[in-house]
């Protein structure tokens, strides 16, 4: 049973990515926003370390004391304001109404953090209870917002001392009978004596606004889970606008390479792409597993001004837009584009004149042909490319089946590439099938380029990869046989000497029948999706899951779920999907439902 930890906010401070990751994994109840969490966790062992992180994030706090945790209160400083002793008793009248009151700036209101060992996580999760605090605690302090308070009350003026005083400022001494102020002038010097204080500017919100807070619709159960692999997630989401402004500031920090930030605003936009509910209120955003108050406070930047600021300077930035460039040349990651920068180049004309030669042919081909790989393929032209890769396959053996996976399956409009996965229920028309493809495709003139030919589940008999604990991390790609190719179609109707048609980016994938639904559900479903699944299976079933196949991490084999009761396969690729989903203990999710960003 999975324990109950509070709120938790992870330190990054003295982890390496792959055991910050792991981490991230395992703390069901992790947050991006330090100012949500209750228990601060990292590897932190002196109170002054423990400040210098929280100052860090930008959280104040005020130290805990004994006297703090018998009353529970925080503590308040009240000043008494009062001005010399003359003006007192002129202007007020009397002692008696001088009163103390708490100077006009900001008082405080507290909810506690700790900063904890991150030793006290682990040895839980070891227990298989949540232990005591005690000694793990290295600082404890109350979180302080400053909160604007009312100003002091202005003095009681009263009409008859007003008189007294006026009588008494009288010039002339012979004067036998003072004048009495006009019912004018007490009102001027009411006026000026009592003014009411400005009043301080409120956000408005109206009556109906409020009465709708009170009926918020309820947050889906799907939405309590952390693995996106669990909810349906829509292509195009009723928050869709939203999602896509916060999309633009997640990519400037993936080329900044601000992992952390990337992280916080994957999980925020996983969240609200699966809420199937248009945004309201700020409350509504706060609400939100992984969104809290710093995505609130953006939906509300956004519902006034209709775009965010930050996505805007994002967006005119001179460097990023360089980096943008340089991440859109096929084969270039944001490291190698940061790499680029550095190196002073700042357009594709210096990547040519100055870089080609350190370029790898697949970087080279994706400059090559920048601009057609960045036009979109629409539908029927993906399927008329696929519909020849099926033909090609059954010219060399019949019985070959397909499904077009990737963005298309998902329901897009418009790809940026072709991904099909091909598979025969005879184990031996797969092996070794991905060059046969490859050679007949190039001699028909379809494919100008092979950037990338893989042959390693050939090489091995087709078996699925045994787990090993200490093998060596990847990025998560299969070890499948695959083509990624560059296509063009080889013929046209008009007087051009030169082939006119634009070339694109397919990758072709070649999966032995026993794993196919694997790498149908590996090679369809979003980046966030995908993740989550791994992650999902990892933390749930002690399984390791890639498209290639599920391997047990209790002891390496292979389990097959694609098979029926009786033992016999799957009677085709999408039936071996269903069973997948549910050997895994998943709902089974439409591929139009697992459109992740």
């Amino acid at each position: 049973m999975a324990l109950k930890f509070p709120v938790i906010f992870l330190l990054p401070t003295h982890l390496g990515s792959e055991e910050l990751h792991k981490l991230e994994e395992q703390i069901s109840t992790l947050t991006f926003d330090i100012n949500e969490a209750e228990i601060v966790l990292g590897k932190v062992f002196r109170k002054e370390r423990a400040l210098f992180e929280l100052r860090k994030h930008k959280l104040a706090t005020e130290e805990v004391t004994e006297n703090d945790e018998v009353t529970g209160l925080p503590r308040a400083k009240r000043t008494r304001v009062v001005g010399p002793a003359e003006d007192v008793s002129s202007d007020i009248g009397s002692d008696e109404q001088v009163q103390e009151y708490v100077t006009p700036t900001t008082a405080a209101t507290s909810v506690a953090v700790k900063v904890v060992k991150l030793t006290w996580f682990t040895d839980s999760l070891d227990a298989g209870a949540l232990l005591p605090l005690g000694d793990y605690v290295v600082y404890e302090g109350n979180k302080v917002t400053a909160t604007p308070m009312k100003p002091p009350p202005k003095p009681r003026v009263n009409a008859s001392d007003v008189l007294k005083r006026a009588m008494g400022d009288v010039a002339s001494p012979a004067l036998a009978k003072p004048r009495l102020a006009s019912s004018h002038e007490l009102r001027g010097l009411r006026g000026k004596h009592n003014r009411h204080p400005t009043r301080p500017t409120l956000q408005r919100q109206t009556t109906s606004e409020r009465d709708r807070e009170k009926y918020l619709p309820p947050i889906p159960e799907y939405l309590h889970s952390t693995y996106s692999c669990q909810r349906p997630t829509p292509i195009h989401p009723p928050n869709e606008t939203f999602i896509e402004e916060l999309a633009k500031i997640r990519t400037a920090r993936t080329l900044t390479g601000d992992k952390v930030g990337v992280r916080a605003y994957s999980s925020a936009i996983a969240t609200l792409a699966a809420y199937p509910h248009v945004l309201s209120s700020t409350q509504e955003v706060a609400r939100l597993p992984g969104c809290g108050a710093k995505i609130a406070q953006l939906h509300q930047e956004f519902k006034n001004a209709g775009e965010l600021q930050e996505a805007k300077d994002d967006e005119s930035d001179p460097k990023l837009g360089v980096l943008r460039l340089f991440y859109g040349i096929w084969g270039v990651g944001e490291k190698t584009a940061r790499e680029f920068y550095n190196k002073g180049w700042r357009d594709l004309d210096d990547v040519i004149e100055y870089g080609w030669d350190s370029l790898s042919r697949v970087q080279q081909v994706g400059v090559k042909y920048y601009d057609e790989f960045q036009l979109k393929i629409p539908r029927a032209e993906v399927e008329s490319i696929s519909d020849t890769i099926l033909q090609h396959a059954n010219k060399i053996r019949s019985g070959f089946q397909m499904v077009i996976v990737g963005g298309h399956r998902r329901g897009k409009t418009e790809s940026g590439d072709v991904d099909v996965v091909l598979s025969h229920p005879s184990e031996s028309a797969t092996r070794g099938f991905v060059e046969r493809i490859v050679i007949s495709l190039e001699r028909d003139k379809y494919i100008t380029h092979t950037l990338t030919l893989g042959t390693a589940n050939s090489e091995r008999g087709q078996t699925p990869v045994s787990w090993k604990g200490n093998e060596r991390k990847g990025t998560g790609f299969d070890t499948l046989d695959k083509a990624l190719v560059v296509w063009q179609q080889p013929t046209w109707s008009t007087g051009e000497a030169k082939n006119p048609n634009l070339h694109r980016r397919v990758d072709i994938i070649i999966s032995p029948w026993k794993t196919a639904g694997c790498a149908v559900l590996g090679w369809t479903s979003g980046t966030t999706f995908e993740r989550d699944l791994r992650r999902y299976c990892k933390t749930q079933r002690s399984l390791k899951f890639d498209s290639s196949g599920i391997r047990s991490r209790a002891d390496g084999s292979w389990v097959d779920f694609e098979s029926g009761p009786d033992g016999q396969p799957a009677p085709d690729m999408l039936t071996a999907e269903r069973r997948v989903f549910a050997g895994l203990g998943l709902e089974y999710r439409l591929p139009e439902e697992r459109c992740t960003r």
